[in-house]
């Protein structure tokens, strides 16, 4: 690829199943895919690709050292792996750097820590046995690589109303503050199955211990969170009930001070909401809906936090599991899992609004990370 080319394009990451799991039994997928997108054309180009990471429905993407960690999601699995991969932005590789196991199965989300020594990971568990642990800590060394599990903690057992979907615990996400004293910092993890929002300490050595739990109402099924940029307000997308809750800090808790809903009062039929991001000024929130198959539209009030819905923009394909905003912030990428495409939208950043500019067919996208990835040393 020509060196102009980077001059007007980004990277961004893809996982695509390449493995029948119980939402998808005929996955199309490559597995782990880095390709650039280029915002003048709305041009992408594939750059590399491994097809020998089994499933990674989620990834986290440390653009400073290049690394890519995959969580690998095989439902009859006892305990699942996160893999590290290193891309070589002067060669277009993608290197294999080590994996460990999650000690639990179904591994849902992960989040590089803020100083960068940590991975922290979630996983969202299918079925009994095994380590069974509900969120752990790995050390990160200097190339990429992780340690062992170093610290990890089981959530209290418990169930929603909905049967079929809230049988147990499922963590999904995570988010990492600093306490109100400064002290430590605190992960935030949405629970699916408890209608729990979670709060655990990060204690020293590392350790985690559950501090406390925000109740949702009951079968709301919480997903994914973003923070607001000012750190007041943390915003849940909850997959069972396909709502917003916009949740206000107090001290190393939150309350809840709004639920909103993700489609519109007249769609009738199932609709599970998925991912959930925030515009970097904290202008407006974006949400998608698996179903309606939709991306919803909030704007946030400068004072209130509260967020207000501004309509929806039909996701151009199936099964809007995932997406991402450029870091430009021009555009919105949406991984259609069920129609085998992304979907390339413009943003207005004045206004917000969506405008379908491109579309781009690959296997069953369910996971995308777009960021500038660091050159090679």
């Amino acid at each position: 690829m020509e060196r102009a080319l980077w001059l007007r394009s980004f990277i961004f990451s893809l996982g695509s199943l390449n493995r029948p799991v119980s939402f998808c039994q005929e996955p199309t997928g490559d597995g782990i895919s880095v390709l650039s997108f280029d915002e003048d054309t709305a041009a992408i180009h594939p750059l590399a690709r491994r097809g020998d990471v089994d499933n990674p429905c989620f990834l986290t993407v440390d653009a400073g050292r290049s690394v890519i960690y995959a969580n690998t999601e095989v439902h009859e699995w006892r305990e699942g792996v996160v893999s590290a991969w290193h891309f070589d932005r002067d060669t277009n590789r993608l290197d294999y750097l080590n994996m460990q196991p999650t000690l639990g199965s179904t591994p849902s989300y992960s989040r590089a820590s803020a100083d960068g020594g940590y991975l922290y990971l979630v996983n969202y568990a299918i079925g009994e046995g095994g380590p069974d642990q509900s969120t752990l800590i790995y050390g990160r060394r200097e190339d990429g690589r992780l340690t062992p599990p170093l610290a990890s903690l089981r959530f209290t057992p418990g169930t929603g109303p909905k049967a079929d979907r809230q049988e147990r615990s499922h963590p999904h996400a995570i988010i990492e503050i600093p306490s109100a004293d400064g002290t430590k910092n605190l992960l935030i993890v949405p629970d699916l199955g408890t209608d729990r929002i979670e709060v655990v300490a990060v204690e020293s050595g590392p350790r985690l211990a559950a501090l406390s739990h925000v109740a949702l109402p009951a079968g709301a099924g919480p997903r994914h969170m973003v923070l607001h940029p000012n750190g007041r307000f943390l915003y849940v997308i909850n997959e069972l009930d396909s709502t917003l809750a916009t949740l206000e800090r107090q001290e190393d808790t939150f309350a809840i001070v709004s639920i909103l809903p993700t489609v519109p009062a007249s769609f009738r039929d199932a609709n599970f909401a998925a991912d959930l991001q925030i515009s970097a000024d904290g202008r407006f929130l974006y949400g998608s809906n698996r179903g309606h198959d939709s991306i919803a539209i909030f704007t946030i009030d400068p004072v209130t936090g509260l967020p207000a819905s501004r309509g929806h923009v039909a996701a151009g394909g199936k099964t809007p599991r995932n997406f991402a905003l450029t870091p430009s912030g021009r555009h919105l990428i949406c991984a259609n899992q069920d129609s085998d495409s992304l979907t390339i939208f413009s943003r207005d950043g004045g206004t917000g609004f969506l405008r379908p500019r491109a579309s781009y067919p690959i296997g069953t996208p369910v996971c995308v990370r777009a960021c500038e990835l660091a050159s090679t040393p």
